[in-house]
Protein backbone atom coordinates (compact mmCIF):
# COMPACT_ATOMS: atom_id res chain seq x y z
CA UNK A 1 0.00 0.00 0.00
CA UNK A 2 1.04 3.45 -0.87
CA UNK A 3 1.49 5.53 2.20
CA UNK A 4 0.15 9.46 2.23
CA UNK A 5 2.25 12.10 1.84
CA UNK A 6 4.23 13.23 4.65
CA UNK A 7 3.44 16.60 3.56
CA UNK A 8 -0.46 16.49 3.83
CA UNK A 9 -0.93 13.94 7.01
CA UNK A 10 -2.51 15.28 9.89
CA UNK A 11 -0.61 16.67 12.58
CA UNK A 12 -0.34 17.85 16.10
CA UNK A 13 -3.87 17.38 18.04
CA UNK A 14 -5.43 16.51 14.38
CA UNK A 15 -3.17 13.83 14.08
CA UNK A 16 -4.12 12.66 17.76
CA UNK A 17 -8.22 12.29 17.19
CA UNK A 18 -6.89 10.32 14.52
CA UNK A 19 -5.41 8.38 15.84
CA UNK A 20 -7.50 7.92 18.97
CA UNK A 21 -10.50 7.33 16.78
CA UNK A 22 -8.65 3.97 15.36
CA UNK A 23 -7.71 3.22 18.87
CA UNK A 24 -10.90 3.67 19.89
CA UNK A 25 -12.96 0.71 17.11
CA UNK A 26 -10.04 -1.48 18.01
CA UNK A 27 -10.32 -1.46 21.70
CA UNK A 28 -13.99 -2.51 21.09
CA UNK A 29 -12.84 -5.50 18.86
CA UNK A 30 -10.21 -6.30 21.83
CA UNK A 31 -12.59 -5.75 24.70
CA UNK A 32 -15.68 -8.24 22.53
CA UNK A 33 -12.89 -11.14 23.01
CA UNK A 34 -11.89 -9.77 26.85
CA UNK A 35 -15.45 -10.81 27.40
CA UNK A 36 -16.03 -13.86 25.56
CA UNK A 37 -12.81 -15.82 26.44
CA UNK A 38 -13.35 -15.70 30.16
CA UNK A 39 -16.70 -16.53 29.55
CA UNK A 40 -15.75 -19.24 27.33
CA UNK A 41 -12.96 -20.76 29.81
CA UNK A 42 -15.49 -20.61 33.53
CA UNK A 43 -18.08 -22.37 31.36
CA UNK A 44 -15.13 -25.47 30.60
CA UNK A 45 -13.78 -25.31 34.09
CA UNK A 46 -15.95 -23.16 36.72
CA UNK A 47 -12.95 -22.57 38.59
CA UNK A 48 -10.90 -19.01 39.25
CA UNK A 49 -7.89 -21.11 38.78
CA UNK A 50 -7.86 -20.58 35.07
CA UNK A 51 -8.74 -16.68 34.97
CA UNK A 52 -6.07 -16.34 36.88
CA UNK A 53 -4.15 -18.16 34.44
CA UNK A 54 -4.59 -16.38 31.99
CA UNK A 55 -3.79 -13.33 33.38
CA UNK A 56 -0.73 -14.41 34.71
CA UNK A 57 0.46 -15.96 30.89
CA UNK A 58 -0.41 -11.74 29.47
CA UNK A 59 1.68 -10.21 32.28
CA UNK A 60 4.43 -11.92 33.21
CA UNK A 61 6.14 -11.64 29.60
CA UNK A 62 4.91 -8.27 29.55
CA UNK A 63 6.65 -6.92 32.81
CA UNK A 64 9.53 -9.48 31.84
CA UNK A 65 9.96 -7.46 28.46
CA UNK A 66 9.15 -3.66 29.47
CA UNK A 67 12.93 -2.21 29.96
CA UNK A 68 13.87 -4.01 26.65
CA UNK A 69 11.24 -2.85 24.87
CA UNK A 70 11.41 0.66 26.20
CA UNK A 71 14.73 0.66 24.99
CA UNK A 72 13.26 -0.23 21.53
CA UNK A 73 10.79 2.11 21.28
CA UNK A 74 13.57 4.99 22.12
CA UNK A 75 15.88 3.83 19.28
CA UNK A 76 13.52 3.02 16.66
CA UNK A 77 10.68 5.19 15.06
CA UNK A 78 7.33 4.68 17.26
CA UNK A 79 4.86 5.03 14.56
CA UNK A 80 6.70 1.81 13.35
CA UNK A 81 6.82 0.51 16.87
CA UNK A 82 2.83 1.34 17.34
CA UNK A 83 1.85 -0.49 14.26
CA UNK A 84 4.18 -3.88 14.66
CA UNK A 85 2.09 -4.08 18.21
CA UNK A 86 -1.15 -3.78 16.56
CA UNK A 87 -0.51 -6.43 14.22
CA UNK A 88 1.43 -8.75 16.40
CA UNK A 89 -1.89 -8.88 18.80
CA UNK A 90 -4.22 -9.10 15.49
CA UNK A 91 -2.04 -12.56 14.09
CA UNK A 92 -2.82 -13.81 17.75
CA UNK A 93 -6.41 -13.28 17.09
CA UNK A 94 -6.25 -15.01 14.17
CA UNK A 95 -4.62 -18.02 15.87
CA UNK A 96 -7.63 -18.36 18.33
CA UNK A 97 -10.15 -18.27 15.23
CA UNK A 98 -8.08 -20.87 13.34
CA UNK A 99 -7.71 -23.33 16.11
CA UNK A 100 -11.71 -22.48 17.37
CA UNK A 101 -13.00 -22.68 13.49
CA UNK A 102 -11.08 -26.37 13.37
CA UNK A 103 -12.68 -27.55 17.01
CA UNK A 104 -9.20 -27.33 18.60
CA UNK A 105 -8.49 -24.81 20.71
CA UNK A 106 -7.61 -25.25 23.93
CA UNK A 107 -7.14 -23.56 27.39
CA UNK A 108 -2.88 -23.60 27.17
CA UNK A 109 -3.36 -22.51 23.19
CA UNK A 110 -5.65 -19.12 25.13
CA UNK A 111 -2.27 -19.06 27.53
CA UNK A 112 0.44 -18.72 24.68
CA UNK A 113 -1.50 -16.58 22.41
CA UNK A 114 -1.55 -14.16 25.36
CA UNK A 115 1.94 -14.77 26.45
CA UNK A 116 2.24 -13.02 23.16
CA UNK A 117 -0.06 -10.72 23.38
CA UNK A 118 1.78 -9.44 26.45
CA UNK A 119 4.78 -9.17 25.22
CA UNK A 120 3.92 -7.08 22.19
CA UNK A 121 2.53 -4.78 24.43
CA UNK A 122 4.95 -4.12 26.04
CA UNK A 123 6.08 -2.26 23.04
CA UNK A 124 2.62 -1.13 22.13
CA UNK A 125 2.04 1.13 25.16
CA UNK A 126 5.30 3.16 25.37
CA UNK A 127 5.21 4.04 21.80
CA UNK A 128 1.85 5.08 22.01
CA UNK A 129 2.67 7.25 25.30
CA UNK A 130 5.71 8.38 24.44
CA UNK A 131 3.90 9.37 20.76
CA UNK A 132 1.35 11.57 22.34
CA UNK A 133 3.95 13.70 24.23
CA UNK A 134 5.13 14.59 20.74
CA UNK A 135 2.12 14.78 19.42
CA UNK A 136 0.06 17.51 21.77
CA UNK A 137 1.29 20.74 23.65
CA UNK A 138 1.74 19.73 27.23
CA UNK A 139 -1.21 22.04 28.40
CA UNK A 140 -2.94 19.32 26.67
CA UNK A 141 -1.73 15.83 28.40
CA UNK A 142 -4.52 15.51 31.15
CA UNK A 143 -7.31 15.82 28.20
CA UNK A 144 -5.64 13.79 25.97
CA UNK A 145 -5.19 11.06 28.47
CA UNK A 146 -8.70 11.53 29.57
CA UNK A 147 -9.22 10.78 25.62
CA UNK A 148 -7.50 7.64 25.65
CA UNK A 149 -9.17 6.54 29.12
CA UNK A 150 -12.76 7.45 27.33
CA UNK A 151 -11.75 4.94 24.21
CA UNK A 152 -10.85 2.69 26.87
CA UNK A 153 -13.97 2.73 29.03
CA UNK A 154 -16.05 3.28 25.65
CA UNK A 155 -15.39 0.45 24.50
CA UNK A 156 -16.12 -1.14 27.45
CA UNK A 157 -19.41 0.07 27.19
CA UNK A 158 -20.35 -1.49 23.85
CA UNK A 159 -18.01 -4.56 23.91
CA UNK A 160 -20.09 -6.43 26.99
CA UNK A 161 -23.58 -5.51 25.50
CA UNK A 162 -22.40 -6.17 21.75
CA UNK A 163 -20.53 -9.41 22.88
CA UNK A 164 -23.41 -10.64 25.63
CA UNK A 165 -25.73 -10.10 22.82
CA UNK A 166 -23.44 -11.85 19.64
CA UNK A 167 -22.02 -14.72 21.66
CA UNK A 168 -25.32 -17.14 21.27
CA UNK A 169 -25.72 -16.27 17.39
CA UNK A 170 -22.34 -15.65 16.11
CA UNK A 171 -20.08 -17.65 18.59
CA UNK A 172 -16.77 -16.85 19.56
CA UNK A 173 -15.55 -17.40 16.45
CA UNK A 174 -17.88 -14.12 15.22
CA UNK A 175 -16.74 -12.53 18.16
CA UNK A 176 -12.97 -12.82 16.89
CA UNK A 177 -13.54 -12.03 13.15
CA UNK A 178 -14.88 -8.71 14.53
CA UNK A 179 -11.81 -7.87 16.70
CA UNK A 180 -9.58 -8.53 13.71
CA UNK A 181 -11.49 -6.16 11.82
CA UNK A 182 -10.86 -3.73 14.20
CA UNK A 183 -7.57 -4.52 14.49
CA UNK A 184 -7.15 -3.82 10.67
CA UNK A 185 -8.69 -0.19 11.36
CA UNK A 186 -6.51 0.75 13.77
CA UNK A 187 -3.46 -0.11 11.73
CA UNK A 188 -4.72 1.50 8.32
CA UNK A 189 -5.74 5.04 10.75
CA UNK A 190 -2.01 5.37 11.71
CA UNK A 191 -0.66 5.42 7.83
CA UNK A 192 -2.31 8.71 7.48
CA UNK A 193 -0.75 10.22 10.43
CA UNK A 194 2.47 12.06 11.09
CA UNK A 195 4.25 11.16 14.29
CA UNK A 196 6.74 13.13 15.25
CA UNK A 197 10.21 11.72 16.45
CA UNK A 198 11.22 13.90 19.46
CA UNK A 199 14.15 16.15 20.27
CA UNK A 200 17.77 14.78 21.57
CA UNK A 201 18.41 15.79 25.26
CA UNK A 202 21.26 15.86 27.07
CA UNK A 203 19.22 13.12 29.40
CA UNK A 204 18.89 11.18 26.38
CA UNK A 205 22.42 11.38 25.50
CA UNK A 206 23.38 10.12 28.96
CA UNK A 207 21.25 7.09 28.62
CA UNK A 208 23.28 6.03 25.32
CA UNK A 209 24.59 2.94 25.03
CA UNK A 210 24.37 -0.96 24.38
CA UNK A 211 20.78 -1.84 24.20
CA UNK A 212 21.46 -3.83 27.77
CA UNK A 213 22.82 -0.16 29.29
CA UNK A 214 20.16 1.80 27.89
CA UNK A 215 17.07 -1.35 29.55
CA UNK A 216 18.39 -0.56 32.76
CA UNK A 217 18.47 3.66 32.24
CA UNK A 218 14.88 3.79 33.18
CA UNK A 219 15.45 2.37 36.49
CA UNK A 220 18.41 4.95 37.07
CA UNK A 221 16.45 7.35 35.62
CA UNK A 222 13.59 6.35 38.33
CA UNK A 223 15.62 5.98 40.92
CA UNK A 224 17.60 9.36 40.83
CA UNK A 225 14.23 10.93 41.52
CA UNK A 226 12.10 9.90 44.62
CA UNK A 227 8.26 11.72 43.35
CA UNK A 228 8.52 9.64 40.34
CA UNK A 229 9.44 6.55 42.44
CA UNK A 230 7.29 7.36 45.25
CA UNK A 231 4.03 7.88 42.71
CA UNK A 232 5.05 4.11 41.47
CA UNK A 233 5.05 2.38 44.43
CA UNK A 234 1.50 3.92 45.09
CA UNK A 235 0.75 2.21 42.03
CA UNK A 236 2.92 -0.78 42.55
CA UNK A 237 0.94 -1.23 45.89
CA UNK A 238 -2.70 -0.25 45.15
CA UNK A 239 -2.54 -2.52 41.63
CA UNK A 240 -1.28 -5.37 43.95
CA UNK A 241 -4.36 -5.36 45.97
CA UNK A 242 -6.83 -4.45 42.95
CA UNK A 243 -5.45 -7.52 41.22
CA UNK A 244 -5.96 -9.55 43.40
CA UNK A 245 -9.30 -8.86 43.76
CA UNK A 246 -10.77 -8.33 40.50
CA UNK A 247 -8.84 -11.53 39.42
CA UNK A 248 -11.91 -12.74 40.67
CA UNK A 249 -14.48 -10.37 39.71
CA UNK A 250 -16.09 -12.74 36.95
CA UNK A 251 -16.23 -15.45 39.01
CA UNK A 252 -17.83 -13.52 41.81
CA UNK A 253 -20.65 -12.33 39.79
CA UNK A 254 -21.09 -15.96 38.08
CA UNK A 255 -21.31 -17.71 41.17
CA UNK A 256 -23.94 -14.95 42.60
CA UNK A 257 -26.04 -15.16 39.41
CA UNK A 258 -26.11 -18.78 38.12
CA UNK A 259 -23.78 -18.46 35.58
CA UNK A 260 -25.90 -15.43 34.38
CA UNK A 261 -23.36 -14.15 31.31
CA UNK A 262 -26.17 -11.11 30.96
CA UNK A 263 -25.95 -10.03 34.27
CA UNK A 264 -21.96 -10.24 34.11
CA UNK A 265 -22.52 -7.92 30.93
CA UNK A 266 -24.79 -5.29 31.90
CA UNK A 267 -21.95 -5.01 35.56
CA UNK A 268 -19.45 -4.88 33.37
CA UNK A 269 -20.84 -2.05 31.43
CA UNK A 270 -21.59 -0.05 34.12
CA UNK A 271 -18.01 -0.14 35.42
CA UNK A 272 -17.36 1.18 31.77
CA UNK A 273 -20.04 3.64 31.37
CA UNK A 274 -18.40 5.09 34.65
CA UNK A 275 -15.05 5.02 33.10
CA UNK A 276 -16.66 6.99 29.87
CA UNK A 277 -17.82 9.67 32.47
CA UNK A 278 -14.49 9.91 33.94
CA UNK A 279 -13.07 10.10 30.73
CA UNK A 280 -15.36 12.89 29.57
CA UNK A 281 -14.78 14.62 32.94
CA UNK A 282 -11.02 13.97 32.37
CA UNK A 283 -11.21 15.03 28.37
CA UNK A 284 -13.26 18.51 29.14
CA UNK A 285 -11.15 19.58 32.73
CA UNK A 286 -7.71 17.92 32.38
CA UNK A 287 -7.60 17.37 35.95
CA UNK A 288 -7.36 18.98 38.73
CA UNK A 289 -4.23 22.02 39.31
CA UNK A 290 -2.01 19.75 41.20
CA UNK A 291 -2.62 16.88 39.45
CA UNK A 292 -0.81 14.62 42.23
CA UNK A 293 -4.22 15.05 44.23
CA UNK A 294 -6.03 13.41 41.21
CA UNK A 295 -3.65 10.44 42.42
CA UNK A 296 -3.55 10.20 45.63
CA UNK A 297 -7.38 11.70 46.34
CA UNK A 298 -8.35 9.22 43.83
CA UNK A 299 -6.64 6.07 44.60
CA UNK A 300 -8.81 6.83 48.17
CA UNK A 301 -11.83 6.94 46.92
CA UNK A 302 -11.88 4.25 44.08
CA UNK A 303 -10.78 2.16 46.66
CA UNK A 304 -13.76 2.80 48.95
CA UNK A 305 -16.78 2.42 46.45
CA UNK A 306 -15.02 0.67 43.39
CA UNK A 307 -13.95 -2.47 45.99
CA UNK A 308 -15.29 -2.38 49.08
CA UNK A 309 -18.91 -1.71 48.39
CA UNK A 310 -18.78 -3.47 45.15
CA UNK A 311 -17.72 -6.56 47.68
CA UNK A 312 -20.49 -5.34 50.54
CA UNK A 313 -23.40 -5.69 47.40
CA UNK A 314 -25.12 -8.85 46.95
CA UNK A 315 -27.08 -8.04 44.06
CA UNK A 316 -26.27 -6.87 40.15
CA UNK A 317 -27.62 -3.07 40.89
CA UNK A 318 -25.08 -2.65 43.88
CA UNK A 319 -22.53 -3.69 41.98
CA UNK A 320 -23.22 -1.70 38.71
CA UNK A 321 -23.32 1.20 40.66
CA UNK A 322 -19.72 0.62 42.61
CA UNK A 323 -18.29 -0.84 39.29
CA UNK A 324 -19.43 2.75 37.91
CA UNK A 325 -18.11 5.12 40.70
CA UNK A 326 -14.95 3.12 40.91
CA UNK A 327 -13.99 3.24 37.09
CA UNK A 328 -15.15 6.71 36.69
CA UNK A 329 -12.27 7.97 39.06
CA UNK A 330 -9.74 5.86 37.00
CA UNK A 331 -9.49 8.13 33.98
CA UNK A 332 -8.92 10.65 36.72
CA UNK A 333 -5.89 9.08 38.43
CA UNK A 334 -4.34 7.78 35.35
CA UNK A 335 -4.99 10.43 33.53
CA UNK A 336 -3.30 13.02 36.59
CA UNK A 337 -0.60 10.60 36.88
CA UNK A 338 0.26 10.17 33.02
CA UNK A 339 0.50 13.91 32.70
CA UNK A 340 2.76 14.33 35.97
CA UNK A 341 5.30 11.71 33.71
CA UNK A 342 4.45 13.47 30.49
CA UNK A 343 5.33 16.61 31.39
CA UNK A 344 8.86 16.32 33.39
CA UNK A 345 10.33 13.07 31.61
CA UNK A 346 12.13 13.97 28.61
CA UNK A 347 10.83 12.63 25.76
CA UNK A 348 13.55 10.70 23.64
CA UNK A 349 13.81 8.63 27.11
CA UNK A 350 10.15 8.54 27.94
CA UNK A 351 10.17 4.63 26.16
CA UNK A 352 12.99 3.52 28.71
CA UNK A 353 11.31 5.58 31.30
CA UNK A 354 7.77 4.75 30.92
CA UNK A 355 8.28 0.80 30.22
CA UNK A 356 9.92 0.43 33.64
CA UNK A 357 7.16 2.80 35.13
CA UNK A 358 4.65 0.44 34.34
CA UNK A 359 6.98 -2.46 35.62
CA UNK A 360 7.36 -1.27 38.56
CA UNK A 361 2.88 -0.72 38.76
CA UNK A 362 2.79 -4.10 37.35
CA UNK A 363 5.35 -6.09 39.09
CA UNK A 364 2.94 -7.26 42.23
CA UNK A 365 0.30 -8.42 39.58
CA UNK A 366 1.56 -11.53 38.62
CA UNK A 367 1.96 -12.26 42.03
CA UNK A 368 -1.45 -11.34 43.23
CA UNK A 369 -2.76 -13.30 40.57
CA UNK A 370 -1.22 -16.61 41.87
CA UNK A 371 -2.32 -15.69 45.19
CA UNK A 372 -6.40 -15.17 44.05
CA UNK A 373 -6.34 -18.75 42.86
CA UNK A 374 -5.46 -20.51 46.46
CA UNK A 375 -6.64 -17.25 48.36
CA UNK A 376 -10.45 -17.87 46.52
CA UNK A 377 -10.85 -21.53 45.53
CA UNK A 378 -9.18 -23.39 48.37
CA UNK A 379 -9.76 -20.81 51.65
CA UNK A 380 -12.58 -18.12 51.63
CA UNK A 381 -14.39 -19.85 49.07
CA UNK A 382 -14.78 -22.61 51.29
CA UNK A 383 -14.61 -21.01 54.37
CA UNK A 384 -17.62 -18.55 53.68
CA UNK A 385 -20.03 -21.63 52.71
CA UNK A 386 -23.09 -22.15 55.20
CA UNK A 387 -21.07 -23.73 58.43
CA UNK A 388 -17.85 -22.84 56.54
CA UNK A 389 -15.05 -21.35 58.92
CA UNK A 390 -15.57 -17.76 58.75
CA UNK A 391 -19.46 -17.76 57.89
CA UNK A 392 -20.45 -16.60 61.21
CA UNK A 393 -18.11 -13.85 61.33
CA UNK A 394 -18.46 -12.22 58.08
CA UNK A 395 -21.76 -13.91 56.88
CA UNK A 396 -23.40 -10.45 58.16
CA UNK A 397 -21.08 -8.51 55.89
CA UNK A 398 -21.21 -10.38 52.17
CA UNK A 399 -23.36 -12.97 52.95
CA UNK A 400 -22.70 -16.77 52.51
CA UNK A 401 -22.59 -19.49 49.71
CA UNK A 402 -20.86 -19.08 46.22
CA UNK A 403 -19.54 -15.84 45.86
CA UNK A 404 -19.44 -14.51 49.35
CA UNK A 405 -15.39 -15.58 49.75
CA UNK A 406 -14.31 -13.58 46.59
CA UNK A 407 -16.54 -10.61 47.95
CA UNK A 408 -14.72 -10.36 51.28
CA UNK A 409 -11.70 -10.09 49.26
CA UNK A 410 -13.08 -7.11 47.33
CA UNK A 411 -14.20 -5.95 50.76
CA UNK A 412 -10.84 -5.59 52.58
CA UNK A 413 -8.60 -4.78 49.50
CA UNK A 414 -10.34 -1.83 48.61
CA UNK A 415 -9.47 -0.58 52.52
CA UNK A 416 -6.24 -1.39 52.02
CA UNK A 417 -6.05 0.56 48.67
CA UNK A 418 -7.75 3.61 50.11
CA UNK A 419 -5.09 3.67 52.83
CA UNK A 420 -2.56 3.75 50.25
CA UNK A 421 -3.51 6.83 48.78
CA UNK A 422 -3.98 8.64 51.69
CA UNK A 423 -0.07 7.44 52.59
CA UNK A 424 1.63 9.66 49.58
CA UNK A 425 0.38 12.42 51.47
CA UNK A 426 2.80 11.77 54.50
CA UNK A 427 5.72 11.45 51.90
CA UNK A 428 6.84 15.41 50.91
CA UNK A 429 9.01 14.01 47.87
CA UNK A 430 5.34 12.58 46.71
CA UNK A 431 3.35 15.40 48.06
CA UNK A 432 5.32 18.30 46.32
CA UNK A 433 6.46 15.80 43.34
CA UNK A 434 5.37 18.24 40.87
CA UNK A 435 6.93 21.24 42.61
CA UNK A 436 10.57 19.45 43.17
CA UNK A 437 10.59 18.40 38.78
CA UNK A 438 11.00 20.41 36.29
CA UNK A 439 9.23 20.35 33.12
CA UNK A 440 11.04 18.54 30.22
CA UNK A 441 11.37 21.57 28.43
CA UNK A 442 13.02 23.31 30.85
CA UNK A 443 15.66 20.51 30.22
CA UNK A 444 18.90 21.40 28.14
CA UNK A 445 18.61 19.98 24.33
CA UNK A 446 21.70 18.79 22.82
CA UNK A 447 22.65 20.82 19.87
CA UNK A 448 22.47 19.14 16.76
CA UNK A 449 26.19 18.98 15.95
CA UNK A 450 26.49 17.32 19.02
CA UNK A 451 23.76 14.57 18.33
CA UNK A 452 25.75 13.87 15.22
CA UNK A 453 29.04 13.80 16.22
CA UNK A 454 26.97 11.53 18.57
CA UNK A 455 25.87 9.44 16.00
Amino acid sequence: MTQPDPSVRPSGMRSFMVMWVGQFVSLIGSAMTGFAIPIYIFGQTERVRELALLGLAFMLPLILVSPTAGALVDRSNRKFMMMISDLAAGMTTVAVLILVSLGRLEIWHLYITNAINGTFQAFQWPAYSAAISMMVPKEQYGRASGLMGLAENGSGIFAPLLAGALLAVIKLQGILLIDILTFIFAVGTLLFIHVPQPPRTVEGQEGQGSLLRESAYGFQYILKRPSLLGLQLIFLFGNFVASLAFTTLAAMILYRTNQDARIYGLVSSAGAAGGVVGGLIMSAWGGPKRRVHGVLFGWFLSGLVGMTLLGLGQAWPVWAVALFLGALLIPIINGSNQAIWQSKVAPDVQGRVFSVRRLIAWATNPLAQLAAIPLADAILEPAMREGGSLANTFGWLVGTGPGAGTALIFVFGGLIAAAIGLSGYLVPAIRNAESILPDHDQLERVAPAAVAAAE
